[in-house]
């Protein structure tokens, strides 16, 4: 199987990429795409272009400040972006309430002039007292970096603190306090990702509110979106791209909801969608080995199998639930997209405008098909929408 990068190539200079957020941020625009038809709207006006039966469905994770620098006696800075937890759990939500200690897999800037045994030291304001940050290797060759603090504040507060939003390295600068609150969507809840779903920044209050009065269902889950999200694909057969592997939460309610809303779901940005799909997956795993890990390879998809219905799957995970008395559950997705794949439960799409060569443009394209999503971004570019995260919006209905 061979899926050619060079077919997901389009031209985006730097100045079609949004660096900052348009104000109010529901102002932005919205093509939406439907049957092959393409019209352009603002995103105040979604809740007209929404049908009635729709269920959406939004990723409620939360951005943490993922960058942290510390300074050495030589006065080099060393950057430690905060990727993955390590201990005292790998859960993230455990690991944002850990005390004292916790290590965490990391991107270190600066690697080279931090010595292996050398300990990093830096002080905070949290709560009113100073707290005194260490730093140091777990695992050099792992890039894990054991971070421990001398006060009983978690480990949340601790990078609340200390940390810096990490913004999207297309944006080419620094962040600003205005990125604390505008590079997070309104309805961000559980700590963890390192870069926001920014297909949910368009929303508001006022747009919740109009979609509510039409009636219109809207479930949350939490995909903790990493880092990976922004790698392209360097490797002409985008098979061979080492596919980031994401920490997702569903609860028990959530399936049930969307076993009762499963008619028109309409996930809001590709973290959600990818979330959906790898749900409906987890259900096939479990009726094929009812003991199966929430863990959805790259590539499992698109093994030959007996097909199995939308509501049959998402039953046996709701059955999982029930069987092991859990109110949630927590799964690993490294779910690869691309055309030839059959979507089993999203029926529609909201989602910003994607990078030349990324996972996320072949999963629009096989979303809407392979011809149609150059047409989609090729009128975006005529009508002087804006890119990638702080960018333009789309609601795309094949």
């Amino acid at each position: 199987m061979q899926v050619k990068i060079s077919d997901y190539i389009y031209e985006l200079n730097d100045d079609r990429i949004a660096k900052y957020p348009v104000e109010p941020r529901d102002n932005s625009k919205l093509l939406f795409y439907e049957k092959e038809k393409i019209s352009h709207h603002h995103f105040t006006d979604i809740v007209d272009t929404l049908p009635k039966n729709t269920h959406l469905v939004l990723n409620n994770t939360k951005v943490i400040p993922a960058r942290m620098f510390f300074k050495r006696e030589t006065g080099a800075i060393i950057e430690i972006f905060l990727l993955n937890p390590v201990s005292p759990s790998n859960v993230i939500s455990l690991a944002m309430e850990a005390k004292f200690e916790s290590v965490w897999e990391c991107v270190i800037g600066n690697k080279k002039k931090w010595k292996t045994d050398e300990i990093l030291h830096a002080e905070v304001e949290i709560n009113a007292h100073t707290v005194s940050i260490q730093a140091s290797f777990a695992n050099r060759e792992e890039n894990e970096v054991k971070i421990s603090w001398n006060s009983a504040d978690n480990f949340s507060e601790l990078v609340e603190a200390f940390g810096k939003i990490p913004l999207p390295p297309y944006l080419n600068r620094e962040s600003e306090e205005t990125d604390i609150e505008n590079y997070q969507t309104v309805y961000s809840k559980n700590k963890g990702a390192v870069a926001a779903p920014t297909a949910g920044l368009h929303f508001t209050d006022t747009v919740f509110e109009k979609i509510a009065k039409k009636g219109i269902k809207k479930s949350f889950l939490t995909l903790h979106v990493g880092a990976g999200t922004f790698l392209p694909v360097k490797t002409e057969n985008a098979l061979e791209h080492p596919m980031h592997n994401e920490q997702l939460v569903f609860s028990k309610i959530f399936v049930q909801t969307l076993i009762e809303n499963h008619g028109f779901v309409v996930p809001v940005g590709t973290t959600s969608m990818r979330s959906l799909e790898s749900l409906y997956w987890f259900g096939v795993k479990l009726i094929e080995n009812e003991k199966s890990n929430f863990f959805i390879e790259k590539l499992f998809p698109y093994l030959e199998r007996k097909e199995i219905s939308t509501v049959d799957a998402l039953k046996a995970v709701l059955s999982c639930f029930e069987k092991n008395n859990l109110t949630e559950i927590i799964g690993q997705t490294e779910i690869m997209i691309f055309p030839s794949y059959k979507f089993k439960i999203c029926k529609g799409l909201i989602t910003n405008f994607h990078q030349p060569s990324s996972t996320l443009l072949m999963l629009v394209a096989a979303f809407v098909g392979e011809n149609n999503w150059k047409k989609i971004y090729s009128e975006a570019l005529n009508n002087n929408y804006r890119f990638l995260s702080f960018g333009d919006s789309s609601l795309l209905i094949p």
